[in-house]
């Protein structure tokens, strides 16, 4: 953070009790290179393994300079975007379909039970679940899935807008105490 030249916008200020205790420390970035960037460090997120699991399954990108960028797995990003924000679900959704566009030639069976498991698209899940009906019955403790086995479009839909709305208010109930939290850091 010395390095980006970051300060901290908000409440709670860096500390290792907030971090651990749920909170978001926000930074926005001063150098040149990178001003205005703003920075979220958490030690925990809703959803989400711990830190030590979501490390053994991370994703190492080389840039073109040769540089590393450690990054979440795609499951556990997908899996990180699940708030309550308007603007996640759609994120979700396309990079599920963009994943499946650029794998569906020779997809692993891991990667066919993760699109089943968190596809988005009703059309997109009919065609899963009528490619792989094996696979896609292991998932049919999902509303969705049973609805996709049908072909019932419209009850897929009613399905996945069902889990969008569990996990929008599980985010709210998460956020819910801390936010009480941050309201008393203010108020101090």
């Amino acid at each position: 953070m010395r390095e980006l030249e970051a300060d901290v916008i908000a409440v709670p200020p860096f500390s290792m009790q907030h971090l651990l205790g749920g909170h978001a420390v926000h930074y926005r970035c001063q150098h040149p290179e990178a001003k205005g960037m703003r920075v979220d460090v958490m030690a925990r997120m809703r959803g989400v393994d711990a830190f030590e699991a979501l490390w053994e399954r991370r994703t190492t990108l080389e840039g073109a300079d040769g540089t590393l960028y450690d990054l979440l797995s795609f499951p556990d990003l997908v899996q990180a975007k699940k708030t309550q924000r308007d603007k996640d679900w759609p994120m979700i959704r396309r990079l599920i379909e963009a994943d499946h566009a650029a794998c569906a030639t020779s997809p692993t069976p891991a990667q066919i039970r993760f699109w089943l498991a968190e596809c988005r698209t009703p059309e997109l899940l009919i065609e899963l679940a009528r490619m792989h009906p094996q696979l896609a019955n292991e998932q049919s403790q999902r509303e969705a899935m049973q609805a996709a086995l049908r072909g019932d479009e419209a009850e897929v839909q009613t399905a996945l807008e069902n889990e969008e709305r569990r996990e929008r208010q599980a985010d709210r109930d998460y956020w819910l105490p801390l936010k009480r939290e941050l309201e008393q850091m203010r108020r101090g």
